[in-house]
């Protein structure tokens, strides 16, 4: 590991250079690689006299600051608490050297940033005459919550652990020589890594989950166990077992389809400035929490984990085995076809159509059918239409945040194929068709008992949402990233597997 130690005391021969000493020895000892930063030595204005820090003229000593900190896995601040906080001078080095575009970078649009500093952690090693727990639970740790949270995990550090030692002014001797024991143990213990068993268990945790990307599976199995319920009402019976490993099925293909579309969409989402939690991927690839090569054996993985499902189910369901071997090859195409090469479906201007006959159509046949019902029923084609209608729309507007990355990348959506106002006059059409579409089903009893009175809710929030489209159509400069609309028309879609569900169940 290579430790940068950055000494941010202004006076020479002080405990805090005693600390930094004492934490360098033990790091040493640990076999680690260590570099020094003391910045009483350094060369530079700590005041930003420009508009921007990008604009300031930018010394030699920051440059090679601003080298030490990009080389380092590990930085450690050493400093005294002076009236709460860090010294002016630690504190002009980090309005100095953790600038815009190296540190972070704002993201326009988007009220949000990239943290350029992950992959990396931080120590502090901080004295003060404040008793602790005063600092801590009356004061709330200002400096700490300074350096720690406002300012290097808000560039991506972290862990950032914290090491205090007070009060220096009426300590002993002995006290002092604990202390800088203390400082060297902390050094030492590099050698195990700075982060603890639990925390390496958390860490891959939240990276997995984050990975998966869960916000999107409910719809999936609203409409599978829609289509499912709809077998049982038809009389072909329910059997629990087959319901559930039919649906573990479905996860395992939604789940390898998701990591392939972050390895396969790597260049376009590097490229997306406008991400959410609803467009841009995962973002685990373009973070650096995982390797591209580690998602491409998670994928293989999960794949063979599928096959095996879809062989029990085989011997489960009491559907014809040609029927199921279809089902399960028509949605290996489409699903992992949205990005997998050679067919890129979302590179050819058929993405939003992949998307929206695969979570419509595609799992209320899986739900459908894994029960025993008939693959050419009338049923579960009728049950899908509204549903694909309601889709459309939400596809077409994920492709809006993306537009710019996905023209860059060559990846031809509708956004990027018609513009982006065009795009959203077809989800204007998706909308209105949806609505006519599930309110006709009802009033027209096309399938009796499955869309009660509530269907019609659908009416007011289809007026909603045109009205939102066309607002936004009529904006001189519209905004790239829309998270309302993406949350409404999420939620419109909601109405045409919900409600059949309920009826169903």
């Amino acid at each position: 590991m290579k430790v940068l130690i950055i000494l941010g005391h202004p006076r020479q021969a002080s405990f805090s250079e005693a600390l930094a000493a004492a934490y360098k020895a033990g790091a040493i000892s640990a076999r680690m690689e260590v570099r020094e930063l003391v910045l009483r030595k350094m060369a530079f204005d700590l005041n930003v006299s420009t508009v921007s820090p990008r604009q300031q003229w930018m010394e030699q000593d920051v440059r090679e600051a601003q080298q030490l900190i990009q080389w380092a896995d590990h930085l450690v601040f050493v400093y005294p608490t002076w009236w709460g906080t860090m010294p002016a001078l630690l504190k002009g080095f980090l309005d100095r050297v953790f600038t815009p575009g190296f540190a972070f970078e704002e993201i326009e649009e988007n009220q949000s940033w990239e943290k350029l500093l992950k992959g990396k952690s931080a120590q502090l090693i901080t004295t003060m005459d404040t008793p602790l727990w005063v600092y801590r639970w009356i004061y709330k740790n200002p400096g700490h919550n300074a350096l720690g949270e406002a300012t290097l995990q808000f560039c991506g550090v972290k862990p950032v652990r914290t090491l205090s030692f007070s009060p220096v002014k009426y300590s002993s001797a002995e006290q002092r020589q604990n202390w800088l024991e203390k400082s060297r143990q902390a050094g030492l213990s590099l050698e195990n890594g700075v982060l603890t068993p639990w925390e390496n268990v958390k860490s891959r945790l939240q990276t997995g989950l984050k990975a998966m990307r869960l916000q999107f599976y409910p719809m999936t199995w609203i409409a599978y166990a829609a289509g499912a319920y709809g077998a049982s009402r038809l009389g072909y019976g329910f059997d629990t077992l087959v319901f559930w490993i039919g649906y573990l099925w479905l996860f395992l293909l939604e789940l390898a389809t998701v990591l392939s579309n972050d390895y396969f969409d790597l260049e376009t989402d590097r490229l997306n400035k406008f991400y959410s939690p609803f467009t841009g991927g995962s973002r685990v690839l373009v973070d650096n929490d995982l390797s591209p090569g580690r998602v491409r054996h998670a994928i293989i993985a999960i794949l063979g984990i599928s096959l095996i499902t879809g062989a029990v189910l085989l011997g489960l369901s009491p559907a014809p085995s040609i029927t199921l071997l279809g089902l399960f090859f028509f949605l290996y195409v489409t699903a992992l076809g949205y990005t997998v090469p050679p067919l890129k479906f979302s590179y050819r201007g058929l993405g939003e159509l992949d998307v929206g006959i695969t979570h419509s159509l595609a799992v209320i046949l899986c739900g459908y059918v894994f029960q025993g019902g008939n693959v050419f029923d009338a049923f579960p084609w009728l049950l899908s239409v509204p549903l694909f209608l309601a889709i459309i729309p939400s596809i077409i507007l994920a492709g809006i945040p993306d537009h710019a990355a996905d023209k860059a990348a060559g990846k031809h959506t509708i956004p990027v194929l018609l513009g982006k106002k065009n795009a959203v006059i077809l989800a204007i059409v998706f909308t209105a068709l949806a609505a006519i579409a599930g309110a006709g089903w009802r009033f027209f009893q096309v399938l009796p008992g499955v869309y009660g009175h509530a269907i019609y809710g659908v009416i007011p929030h289809a007026f909603i949402q045109i009205l939102l489209l066309t607002k936004y159509y009529r904006e001189p400069s519209p905004p790239a990233r829309i998270d309302k609309l993406m949350i409404i028309s999420l939620c419109y879609v909601i109405w045409f597997a919900l409600i059949p569900l309920l009826r169903l169940t």
